[in-house]
């Protein structure tokens, strides 16, 4: 049995392993059939503190292919997932929750430690300040981090049971530490398969100069990383609760990010321009030169899509892009119409890239993405661009009557409101709202008829609308919303912009068509009472098609239940907004969109 698996492990690495006849293999987006053979029914777990250059020592969980008990001594290329949320922790019951070894944080994705039946060794390491390790977080992201992501990808490249090849693998804040670690150029690092991350983080966090993200959540209390199993080398957790009180010292999240206004702000905190240092598009240059493949993951229903689909456009270099139906890092669904297995994916790509298996995953169009509202069975395609064709670009203008439509208005009208501070998505955990909901109360809303036949939304939409604030500043939020014949709405789109920071810039990466706002103090701009002025709002990209008999809504308001400080900035009585349209304050949304009939070209 243990020569049959090193036969195997040599054949997968030299990528001319199968079980099958040629014939029979596939690979395809989320399909991965006879390309890799199935070496190993079981792992062995271990874990262990590595230093960094810095002397900082961090938990490390190392799973290891095995047989009958006994760890492979065959060296196999290694999968790091680098993580802020504890590698193993005790749950309120007392179970052990593992990130890595059940279908917890996957859904209905295989555990990634399960990479270990096919020959794939995998680790998962807490960062500092965090977890078991020690240490304390300096901000978020930062050049530290940076620094231990080289170090402990050399570490694990540098092990006898390791092939030299390093792969990573995660999403959310895990899928930043990969953009984070590329930005390093570690010479063993080979390929990323990144979820639900940012190229921007100015752009992402304070989008618009708004701060209405769940990165603004508060800190977890110690008992959080208390509970973390301890290291084999730490039976009495003595080692976890001397690590833990280091984390006393960890940079507050939210007051780290309250305390930068501007992109060029330097935080009292970290003493730096923290969004300078931790924006991934400045080291555009490092990464491409690195070579690193980077698989880009995101999703239809999660805000991080916009910087994603960014970050694909800008990088240049090897790899695919993923843009699911799900929200915030859920994967696409595994059904009998679109069996999508991002296990499978993930397998594949590693495969190409960490054992050179030739199974033409590179060859493929570079996009695979969703259409919501799709024939069952046909909602996946492929294309070598986003967007993935040129659709024309309809202006629906802002009219009388709460009208939305094709036609110019021939009146100055202006529809107002007051600022609902108390506004909420009802049944959603406000400390978890990673998505916003129909909010139509409390703005103005705007509305078409209903539509004469089923049309395709693809790409990326833009609003221009002319605002007036009775007082001299103002938030907006806008939203593209389907309302369906029976009433039912949902968001397609959105954006934010506050009234100062709406000055358009020249961005320092292509923004695939669409306005950007520098953030930089120089370029804010006061706003008079009553003065309206236009604001151009990008939206985030979307893959749509609505049926025919349904109608598009365009609402605007002045708050957002993601706004954590709602109370904190409340101002009483209400500060009211005033949209303005007509011949010459011409408030539209611009939407590229076809008949769902016609053919993309």
């Amino acid at each position: 049995m243990r020569v049959l698996a090193l036969v195997c492990a040599l054949l997968a690495l030299c990528g001319c392993a199968t079980t099958q006849p040629h014939e029979a293999r596939v690979s395809a987006p989320g399909r991965y059939e006879g390309w890799a053979p199935e070496l190993y029914s079981g792992y062995v777990r271990t874990s262990r503190y590595v230093p960094v250059r810095d002397g900082a020592r961090l938990a490390m969980t190392i799973f290891r292919p095995a047989t009958g008990g006994s760890a492979a001594e065959t060296p196999y290329p290694v999968v790091f997932q680098f993580t802020p949320y504890r590698s193993r922790f005790h749950g309120p019951n007392g179970e052990i929750v593992s990130w890595l070894e059940d279908g917890r944080a996957g859904r209905n994705m295989r555990p990634l430690a399960e990479l270990t039946h096919y020959g794939y060794v995998v680790v998962s390491v807490d960062i500092r300040g965090k977890g078991a390790s020690y240490g304390a977080r300096r901000g978020f992201l930062d050049r530290t981090e940076a620094q231990d992501a080289y170090d402990i990808i050399e570490w694990l490249a540098a092990q006898s049971w390791s092939t030299g090849a390093v792969g990573m693998a995660g999403c959310s804040y895990v899928g930043g530490t990969q953009l984070l670690a590329a930005s390093a150029a570690p010479p063993h690092l080979r390929a990323i398969f990144t979820g639900g991350s940012d190229y921007d983080k100015f752009n992402f966090v304070r989008r618009g100069g708004i701060l209405a993200q769940f990165n603004t959540r508060p800190d977890e209390p110690p008992e959080w990383d208390l509970a973390t199993v301890p290291m084999d080398e730490d039976p009495d957790g003595a080692m976890l609760r001397e690590a833990v009180a280091q984390h006393a010292n960890n940079t507050p999240m939210a007051p780290l990010w309250r305390g930068m206004p501007y992109r060029d702000s330097v935080s009292s905190l970290v003493g730096t321009k923290f969004w300078e240092e931790v924006g991934v598009y400045r080291y555009k240059d490092a990464i491409e030169r690195a070579g690193i493949a980077i698989y880009h993951w995101h999703n239809l229903n999660d805000e991080g899509r916009g910087e994603g689909m960014v970050a694909a456009a800008n990088l240049h270099v090897p790899g695919k892009v993923l843009l699911g139906p799900g929200g915030h890092c859920e994967p696409p669904p595994i059904t009998a119409e679109n069996n999508f297995d991002l296990f499978a994916e993930h397998l594949r790509f590693y495969d190409r890239y960490l054992k050179g298996v030739r199974n033409g995953i590179d060859r493929e169009p570079r996009y695979h993405y969703w259409t919501h509202g799709a024939p069952a069975g046909q909602e996946w395609a492929s294309a070598a661009q986003w967007p993935p064709a040129a659709l024309p670009v309809k202006s629906l203008q802002l009219g009388p009557g709460s009208s939305l439509s094709a036609a110019a208005p021939a009146a100055v009208g202006e529809a107002s409101f007051a600022v609902d501070y108390n506004v909420s998505c009802p049944g959603v955990d406000p400390a978890f709202i990673f998505a916003p909901c129909p909010i139509d109360a409390s703005g103005a809303a705007f509305t078409t008829a209903p539509l004469a036949e089923d049309t395709r939304l693809l790409g990326n939409p833009t609003a221009h609308v002319w605002i007036s604030s009775s007082i001299d500043r103002a938030n907006v939020f806008v939203y593209l919303e389907e309302v369906a014949a029976d009433g039912a709405v949902s968001i397609i789109s959105h954006g934010r912009l506050a009234t100062a920071y709406r000055r358009v810039s020249q961005a320092p990466y292509d923004t695939l068509g669409q306005p950007w706002h520098s953030g930089l103090q120089a370029d804010q701009e006061t706003l008079a009472p009553g003065q309206a002025v236009e604001m151009a709002i990008a939206l985030l990209p979307v893959s749509k098609i609505v049926p025919a008999g349904a109608r598009l809504r365009f609402t605007i308001a002045g708050a957002d239940p993601r706004q954590r400080d709602l109370q904190q900035i409340r101002i009483d009585p209400p500060p009211r907004i005033s949209v303005h349209f007509g011949p010459e304050r011409r408030s539209r949304i611009e939407i590229p969109m076809q008949p769902a009939a016609a053919p993309l070209n």
